[in-house]
Parts: C-alpha cells; sequence; structure tokens
C-alpha cells in the first residue's frame, strides 16, 4: 500500500460490542526521513503532541515494517526502541507517546478497538502495560491482515465490524505467538531437542536427566522449559506418558497394571491416582469408555 490511509471513525453499535470486539479505527501511515511527526493529515481524533503525549480510550496495536524510532508509557520507567518487525500496543486510560527516529522515519500499520474479549485477555495476563512492546519480525501474513482490515472498514458491508473482530483476534493471537517465538528464537532449539528426548525416553526419563543430555543447568533448564512450553519438564513427562497410556487403554486389551509398567509406572496405587486425578476415571473406566463399552464422564483429550 503506497499512500497513507486514515479512517477517523466507525461506528460500533451495542451488538457490535456484544461480540466481543468493536473496532474504531484502523490505517496506515508513512512518514519519511525528516518529516514532522504526527503529520498533518493525522486523524484529529487521535492527534496528538510527541513531547506532551496523549491518553486514548480505546487499545491500539501498532506494527512497524520500516524505519525505527522510540515508546514511552507511563508503565514505562524509560524510552523502549522500536524497529522494524515491532508491535507496541497501547492501552486505555494510559498516557503514552512514540515518534520515529527523523533519520529513519518509518511506516506504521494500526487497528484501535475495544471490547471484552481483549479485556479478557489483559485481566489473565497475556498483554501487560509493563511489557507493551515486542519484537516479531517482518511477517507477510501480518501485513495481509492489516490490509484485510483497511479494506474491510472501506466497504462498511453488513456485519463489517464482525469481520474486523475476528481480524483483530487474528492479528493479536499472531503479535503473541511471533513475539513469544522471536523472544525465544535462542532456546526454541533446545526445547525441541528436549522433547525429542523426552518423547523418545518417556518411560524412564527424569527431568534432571534431560538437563544433563542437553549439557545445561538444571534450574535454567527448568525455567527456560517451562516459559516456552508452559509446563514444567516434570509435568510434561508426565503428560507424555498419560497421552501414551490414553492410546493403549483404547486400542488394546493389554491388562492395566501391565500398560502402567510399560510407560515406567512402578507404583500401581501412584499409577491409579495419577489417572484419575487427570481424567476423573479410573483407567479400566477409561478404557470401557473409550471403546463404547457404556457411557461415562467426558475426558479432557
Amino acid at each position: 500500500m503506497d499512500d497513507s490511509i486514515h479512517l477517523k471513525y466507525l461506528v460500533a453499535g451495542p451488538n457490535d460490542l456484544l461480540w466481543g470486539t468493536a473496532v474504531n479505527s484502523v490505517g496506515f501511515q508513512e512518514v519519511g526521513p525528516g518529516e514532522p511527526y504526527p503529520p498533518s493529515n493525522h486523524p484529529s481524533r487521535y492527534l496528538f503532541s510527541e513531547e506532551r503525549g496523549r491518553i486514548l480510550d480505546e487499545f491500539q496495536l501498532l506494527y512497524l515494517t520500516q524505519g525505527s524510532g522510540q515508546f514511552r508509557s507511563a508503565s514505562l520507567s524509560h524510552a523502549v526502541p522500536l524497529q522494524e518487525g515491532s508491535f507496541f500496543l497501547l492501552f486505555p486510560g494510559e498516557w503514552h507517546t512514540y515518534r520515529p527516529n527523523p533519520q529513519t522515519g518509518w511506516k506504521e500499520y494500526w487497528i484501535g478497538f475495544k471490547g471484552a474479549q481483549m479485556d479478557t485477555w489483559v485481566r489473565n495476563g497475556f498483554f501487560t502495560r509493563a511489557k507493551p512492546v515486542w519484537h516479531a519480525g517482518l511477517k507477510s501474513d501480518v501485513v495481509g491482515l492489516y490490509n484485510d482490515a483497511i479494506q474491510t472498514a472501506i466497504d462498511q458491508q453488513s456485519g463489517f465490524q464482525q469481520r474486523l473482530g475476528g481480524l483483530v483476534g487474528h492479528l493479536l493471537s499472531l503479535a503473541w505467538f511471533y513475539g513469544r517465538n522471536e523472544a525465544f528464537s535462542e532456546v526454541a532449539e533446545m526445547i525441541n531437542r528436549a522433547k525429542i528426548i523426552i518423547a523418545e525416553q518417556f518411560r524412564t526419563i527424569t527431568p534432571e536427566e534431560v538437563s544433563r543430555q542437553l549439557c545445561m543447568g538444571y534450574s535454567n533448564f527448568r525455567r527456560s522449559f517451562k516459559e516456552y512450553t508452559g509446563f514444567s519438564p516434570a509435568k510434561y513427562i508426565q503428560e507424555v506418558r498419560m497421552s501414551k497410556i490414553k492410546e493403549a487403554l483404547t486400542n488394546s486389551s493389554v491388562p492395566v497394571k501391565q500398560v502402567a509398567f510399560s510407560m515406567g509406572y512402578e507404583n500401581e496405587d501412584y499409577f491409579f491416582t495419577a489417572f484419575r486425578r487427570l481424567t476423573g476415571m479410573t483407567p479400566a473406566e477409561y478404557r470401557a469408555f473409550t471403546q463404547g463399552k457404556r457411557k461415562g464422564k467426558q475426558t479432557q483429550p
């Protein structure tokens, strides 16, 4: 997209907010080296002084595809650098300011929105004021979604707010996904090696042994593994074992005790307790249920 596009106002009705996300603005803007920022054609509703900053009553997700700059907000103790491939998130009710470097200018996409869905993600800690900037790299699918949102807002066909709400969710999920993987790029290979080790040796492997095979200190390994996967190494090993056990119970008639032993559980009582805690059923009940022999309670997949 060659020219800057500004959509000053988008109308959101009560039903749009009930959808979970309503979009107020979306656009693209190019600022050349040495040009003033914000430019004179910046929407008046969002106009601000770089020195004084501003406060909005909505979220805005911005993405840079060229250039560099910096971002400041009330929750940050210092300015955070921005570069091509950076996302940064503006929170409603929070003072902020940002600008491109005069030497580089920048190209920015943005989408402004509000709604219960984003409030839930913020409340659950997926997006925080303490970490509003993250680097995802240049991604063509992200640019495509922003341009799709711009065209949807221009056309404003029936149901356009619901489509825009879906695009916001997609953009946020990609921002989260790419941002996390970029942040973990240095440890991703190690985590994948750990997963392979566990998959091949899940019957007997311990978290400590995994870290030894990786030539990595255990505390550092455990912290990195949990941050990347959401599971502690011990919990992940248990999940892999239980998945294999469920598969064996469903697809064979091998006695339960033998299944447990073959999967690395030498203590039968411990196995029964762990299995029931995870599924809400005994192993025999789970087998009967998954083999269609009787009705039972729903289990976790």
